[in-house]
């Protein structure tokens, strides 16, 4: 270690734990690192040097046990699947927690260092490893309180006593930010009597006191673990919980960015191929912070506003809002970028777009979703009442209302619509496994369970999916080919790097329409999307992007311009996409 880095290491420390042994903490911290070079060698100059995504990187959002097939692991039937169907189509897996777990459908994590035996083993990861990128999740906020650390805790195991945080007395907490209408404090019978236990989201969740180093220590020889285990994206849950001080809101607190940046110096001086990506569910600009000063934090953070702005957008036929929003996405460097998404296990989180959307607009969203059969989700506010933050739902059901018996060729065009702008915009796009293969919600899974996220978590048989696939007029088939094709051409244009320039039109409002130019400026697309029903004409957004010679539809081929139809007939239907790439000059 250089001694600017260690100067640097020695000032976080020193900053989380004032009148602790910084050095001394240190000393280990290097072993640490010592030790897994020893194992897996030093990085290469190149891995520290070489751009650390490409147009080609997307990545599939799925359980471990997404696909089932009898007497088979689904840890295997999910790598078999995917190497079956989706090489050349995503670049890699985010395996939502594999690890054993007691609730929350994996979040509620009983060992970091494990698989669930249920699940499959290392094996089984490691072969999907050799095909596809993989993203872990590193649910560090809090474990099982069924898991090993807390067990010993409650024995008041010396090692464990002050692995988590007790509260002694009732202290005024009113200013912490609740993320569920659930208490905050649960009381736990251990050897020493009863405490009362910090459990931000759970009784079964136990959150991990920071503020004793040794628990850093612990998360961090975990995340090392799973870069050796293969992971190339590490996901950060939950993150801005992280750090608590009685009196603040316990939330983005300035001992939090500390720690991210020692996971982030850590994994730059022994993997810095792998990649830090930020699980922040709140408003747009705290969302953002976590880029820190854009080579220091995450290097990708989840772009939360974008599910439900692209969701407003289509369910109005305005893409006014979405596109102002999007003209003030500006990465801190050219060494971070978003994760953009749509779906995943979660639901449509409501938070990021307050400022952004009106309260009236996002009741329209929340009384869209009840009728389309979904659920609210609501948390706990200051005053005592309980405000709406996350519509449980299926992104598809969200569009198109399963109750009316939509045709599939329109239901399908919507969300197809919904998905090119996620594809379209500057970023790693991750695309849920019931996106893209074209699911309905299980309301069924979520009323028997009492779980409202469940609408969105169907585990599907495998051969029952792929018999489906093979319907070519169905829903399920028309959804997954049409995303199969948004993916497979996006993956061929360099203009669509994470770090081509974005530049993004004001339109006629039932277009989106945004200018990517690729990294060496060779290349030029003309991204298009109309959120209307209606034809909406766009031939005037030629004068705004760079001179061409010509424009080609990468999606239909039809070249328009010179030696083609009319730049005045580019006129994108209702929902349609046009990816329109500048001819060169002859």
């Amino acid at each position: 270690m250089s001694e600017p880095d260690r100067e640097h290491w020695t000032r976080l420390f020193r900053e989380l734990y004032p009148g602790i042994d910084a050095c001394g903490t240190l000393r280990r911290l290097e072993s640490m690192l010592d030790r897994f070079r020893a194992r897996h060698g030093a990085p290469a100059l190149a891995e520290r040097n070489n751009p650390p995504w490409t147009q080609r990187d997307a990545l599939l959002i799925a359980y471990a046990d997404q696909a089932r097939q009898p007497g088979e692991p689904p840890l295997r039937t999910l790598g078999e699947l995917c190497a079956r169907h989706l090489k050349g189509v995503v670049s890699g897996v985010h395996i939502l927690p594999f690890y054993p777990w007691s609730s929350d459908d994996g979040f509620s994590v009983k060992d970091f260092a494990a698989v669930e035996p249920s699940y499959g083993a290392w094996e089984d990861i490691a072969r999907m490893g050799e095909e596809f990128d993989l993203m872990f999740d590193a649910v560090f906020n809090h474990v099982s309180a069924q898991g090993e650390w807390f067990q010993r805790f409650l024995a008041q195991d010396a090692r464990y006593r002050d692995f988590f945080i007790t509260v002694e007395g009732k202290p005024d907490l009113s200013q912490v930010a609740r993320p569920r209408a659930l208490p905050l404090l649960t009381e736990f019978a251990t050897a020493a009597g009863v405490k009362q236990v910090w459990t931000t989201f759970s009784s079964d969740q136990v959150d991990l006191n920071f503020k004793n180093p040794e628990v850093l220590l612990a998360v961090l020889d975990a995340l090392l673990l799973y870069v050796a285990k293969g992971a190339r994206f590490i996901r950060l849950d939950a993150i801005a919980f992280l750090w608590k001080e009685i009196g603040t809101s316990c939330l983005h607190l300035p001992q939090t960015h500390a720690v991210i940046q020692l996971m982030r110096a850590a994994l730059n001086e022994v993997a810095p191929q792998a990649l830090l990506i930020t699980e922040t569910n709140v408003p747009h600009a705290d969302n953002v912070s976590y880029f820190g000063d854009g080579a220091n934090e995450a290097q990708l953070v989840y772009n939360f506003a974008l599910p439900p702005l692209a969701l407003h957008a289509l369910q109005t036929g305005n893409a006014r809002t979405l596109a102002r929003w999007a003209q003030s996405l500006a990465p801190p460097s050219d060494r971070v970028t978003f994760f953009n998404f749509l779906a995943s296990h979660d639901g449509i989180g409501l938070n990021p777009v307050r400022g952004l959307l009106t309260e009236e607009e996002i009741n329209a969203l929340v009384g869209r979703a009840l009728k389309h059969g979904g659920f609210i989700s609501r948390k706990a506010m200051p005053d005592g009442s309980k405000a709406p933050y996350e519509m449980n739902i299926n992104y598809l059901d969200a569009l198109s209302n399963p109750a009316e018996g939509e045709a599939p060729e329109l239901a399908a065009r919507k969300f197809l619509a919904a998905h090119a702008i996620l594809l379209s915009l500057q970023g790693v796009p991750g695309v849920y496994f019931h996106s893209l293969f074209g699911s309905r919600g299980d309301r069924t899974g979520a009323e028997v369970s009492g779980i409202p996220r469940r609408i969105n978590r169907e585990k599907l048989s495998r051969h029952r999916l792929e018999a489906e696939l093979g319907l070519a007029d169905s829903l399920r088939s028309r959804v997954w080919r049409g995303l199969r094709e948004l993916l497979r051409v996006r993956g061929t244009q360099s203009a669509f790097h994470p770090q081509a320039a974005q530049q993004v039109f004001d339109a006629d409002d039932r277009l989106f329409a945004l200018c990517r130019v690729s990294p060496g400026g060779d290349e030029v697309l003309l991204c298009l999307q109309n959120v209307s029903d209606h034809v909406a004409p766009a031939s005037a957004l030629l004068a705004k992007a760079p001179p061409a010679e010509g424009w080609t539809d990468l999606l239909t081929g039809k070249r328009y311009g010179r030696g083609g139809a009319r730049a005045a007939d580019i006129e994108p239907a209702g929902y349609q996409t046009m990816w329109l790439r500048a001819d060169k000059a002859r």
